[in-house]
């Protein structure tokens, strides 16, 4: 009983948290003449959103690399599998020959949003109750075919160990991505092209009869979803299989010893991070409306690799807070430094295109270099803190 209270605080702050998104998301048509930071389209909730999305994905890359101590690369060809059965299950099925018109039309003419509208009807409330559940089955799904494909993989590449296992992974995930590509399999992937006309973030939002939007919820969705995908690790994390990964991480020697399976364990915590990743990936395809193989290069694992150092390594919520620092600079605080700047006559000098990217690196080189261990180190954000304060009181 003791052990459920101490979850009550995270979980309020969770639907604090969600009930804020809510709120700030529909603060400018509650309270016109606002600044424009606070409109829909401001970078404010492009960066939210984002930063929602690489949150889950560092932080499946955090049980894998920091919590079982196995460093892995493929992050973005678990990302991509997840994105594309997403993209493929939920595309209407009319729009399937728009999609794929280069190969006359998609080798699955199936969407689970179709599936369950001829069950609910697909207008008013069965039209929206429909697109959620599949939606949310979608999701489940992609992050399963990714879980699938890194049990496959886990057999030969888990028997190796630290640069050898980055290496391998970080080639799967390459070879996916050309695979994705290959004009042969169009007629599934759409071949180099995009998949797109599936249920994105804004498909939530609620609209009236002449589809003026009400209520926003296009930010909520991705808040919603990785909030209950972290709160499922954290339990996977503080649960016997958690102490098993983290006894790994220590000591493979001793983990043995003390009766821990090292492969089962290894490859058990290889899956549930693909899972997640997978889900991700669908987050991301839903984040940029399209499912596209070449967005999800090496680029992109070393982005979230990053977060994790930066955050620390062996901290779930250091991982959150770092990916949420790391998108807003890289996408909206720093944005500034691309253009050129005048006072007068004077221009500032060094301020052009691309600018921002050399500051941004000089700041994580400086982060890595004062904070070896991240922002958190392995740490977590408590509440037991503010409960002994209020204890004091």
């Amino acid at each position: 009983m003791k052990k459920s209270k101490n979850y009550i605080p995270a979980l309020t702050g969770i639907t604090a948290l969600l009930l804020f998104v809510v709120l700030l998301e529909n603060i400018s048509s509650i309270i016109p003449g606002l600044p424009s930071v606070f409109d829909p389209t401001s970078p404010l909730f492009t960066v939210l959103k984002k930063a929602a999305v690489y949150s889950l994905v560092a932080v499946s890359m955090n049980l894998l690399n920091g919590f079982t101590g196995l460093f892995s690369l493929g992050q973005a060809g678990f990302m991509l599998l997840g994105a594309y059965t997403y993209a493929i299950l939920t595309v209407p099925a009319a729009q399937k020959d728009q999609v794929y018109y280069l190969f006359g039309g998609c080798a699955f003419d199936f969407s689970i949003v179709d599936m369950f509208e001829g069950i609910f009807g697909s207008g008013g409330a069965g039209g929206a109750f429909s697109m959620i559940l599949g939606v949310l089955i979608a999701l489940i799904l992609a992050g399963c075919v990714a879980g699938f494909f890194a049990f496959l993989i886990g057999f030969p590449v888990l028997r190796l160990k630290s640069d050898y296992l980055a290496i391998a992974t970080l080639g799967f995930a390459e070879i996916l991505r050309a695979i994705f590509q290959w004009q042969k399999l169009g007629p599934i992937t759409n071949g180099a092209n995009m998949i797109k006309g599936f249920p994105t973030f804004s498909s939530f939002n609620i609209t009236d009869a002449s589809g003026n939007v009400i209520v926003r919820l296009s930010t909520f969705v991705p808040f919603l979803i990785t909030s209950l995908c972290i709160l499922l690790i954290v339990l996977l994390i503080h649960s016997s299989y958690g102490r098993a990964f983290m006894a790994i991480r220590d000591d493979e020697v001793a983990a043995e010893a003390m009766g821990v399976a090292l492969f089962r364990h290894k490859t058990l915590s290889f899956v549930i991070s693909s899972f997640f990743a997978g889900v991700g990936g669908a987050l991301f395809a839903m984040y940029v409306a399209n499912a596209q193989a070449k967005a999800f290069t090496s680029t992109m694992t070393y982005e979230i690799l990053l977060i994790v150092v930066i955050g620390g390594i062996g901290s779930v919520s250091g991982s959150v807070l770092a990916t949420f620092l790391y998108v807003a600079c890289s996408e909206w605080w720093l944005r500034f430094l691309d253009s050129e700047l005048y006072f007068g006559n004077f221009k500032v000098p060094l301020l052009r295109n691309g600018f921002r990217m050399v500051v941004f690196s000089v700041v994580i080189m400086i982060i890595v270099l004062f904070f070896s261990q991240g922002i958190m180190g392995n740490r977590e954000i408590s509440f037991k803190a503010f409960r002994k304060g209020k204890n004091k009181q």
